[in-house]
């Protein structure tokens, strides 16, 4: 199974489309989001694509509410929930966290993939065997590359897409 990773993407509309197409051609099947959506208007990208969402708040987003109708709402459906949200995919158990330090070692010890966000860097790490992942910034705002991953699950591997092209330089 190969999932999107999506994080703070603070209203950067077209980037989230970009990163979608490209998840797209890489046949991914779920995204997975770390929040700092901000508005709902970002996630319109999703409505295209047909990959369903599962995302978990962050600190910088306004109107849960309305960011979980539209989510819910999305033709591929979508759930947004409070952070840390565990789920399983393809037989591994993974947490999904905004910040990483809002996850207790507890937690973190029960899963084998963490996705994590808010420091907008890309970075992935095995700890204790769990495999550890930053997808970076999908805005682009303060490091000035957008960007996302994709999660092969069943090879554990993770491939970074970074948007370089100069119409993605803020």
């Amino acid at each position: 199974m190969r999932i999107g990773l999506l994080a703070d993407t603070h209203d950067r509309v077209p980037a989230v489309d970009e990163l979608l197409r490209r998840f797209a051609a890489a046949e991914v099947t779920l995204v997975l989001h770390t929040g700092d959506y901000c508005s709902p208007f970002s996630l319109a990208p999703f409505r295209d694509f047909g990959m369903p969402l599962l995302g978990v708040f962050g600190q910088n987003d306004g109107d849960r509410g309305a960011l979980a109708t539209t989510a819910a709402a999305l033709p591929a459906g979508g759930e947004l929930y409070e952070a840390p949200h565990a789920l399983q995919a393809a037989g591994s158990s993974i947490l999904l966290v905004h910040d990483l330090g809002d996850a207790n070692a507890r937690a973190t010890a029960a899963h084998q993939v963490i996705v994590h966000g808010c420091s907008h860097r890309a970075e992935m790490q095995e700890r204790g065997g769990a495999l550890l992942v930053n997808p970076g910034e999908a805005c682009g705002w303060v490091h000035g590359t957008p960007g996302g991953a994709v999660l092969d699950l069943r090879a554990r591997r993770v491939q970074f897409i970074t948007l370089t092209e100069p119409e993605w330089r803020p």
